[in-house]
């Protein structure tokens, strides 16, 4: 697995959120059709982990992170995303220059990502954010850097986790983990560097 073709999540996306995984978006398949009866159930969270926007995508970014031969808790991963969520990861086939996405459930992200995340460690870090909330939803844009261990003096990854988040009345839910990684045709704009609203 190369390093330039991980993605976190982010997220939760490196990447964050994020989230880190081969970015299934370059074999340019069109999304899978998931029917409602193979939707995950609600898995309870932990109130402290879901009680604000805040929280819930730092609460992201910390379950996917660890050191190498570290297991990570995927019970409390999959307890942050709604049942019918999607983390998006994006890309540009290096073969074809064509650019797209790939709709993945959190559960094909722990299949593909974990054996991964565990063996080599990875940490992902949210350096900015910015946030627009209306009522119910917000959208958050997450700048994120991924290490290996959080001594690497370079980060091995830099990108944007883009969040789509609930809140039901009761707790605030995942729905959507959009992300993109940055590149040397892509550098990260100076105003997503920095903290915004």
């Amino acid at each position: 697995m190369k390093i330039k073709n991980l993605v976190c999540a982010a997220f939760v996306g490196g990447s964050s959120l994020l989230l880190s995984m081969p970015t299934a978006a370059q074999e340019s398949k069109p999304p899978q059709v998931i029917s409602k009866k193979e939707e995950p159930k609600m898995i309870a969270a932990n109130p402290a982990d879901v009680a604000s926007l805040d929280v819930i995508v730092k609460s992201l970014y910390n379950v996917i992170s660890g050191d190498a031969g570290v297991k990570r808790n995927w019970e409390r991963f999959r307890s942050l995303f709604h049942p019918s969520a999607r983390m998006i990861p994006t890309g540009k086939n290096s073969q074809t220059g064509i650019v797209g996405a790939r709709a993945l459930l959190p559960e094909e992200y722990i299949t593909r990502s974990g054996p991964f995340l565990e063996k080599e460690g990875f940490h992902e870090v949210e350096i900015a954010r910015h946030v627009e909330q209306f009522g119910n939803i917000a959208h958050v844009f997450s700048t994120y850097e991924a290490r290996h261990k959080l001594t690497d003096a370079k980060p091995l990854m830099r990108g944007i986790n883009s969040f789509q988040l609930l809140n039901d009345g009761k707790r605030w839910w995942v729905i959507t983990i959009f992300w993109s990684q940055e590149t040397p045709e892509m550098p990260l704009p100076e105003k997503y560097l920095k903290n915004g609203n």
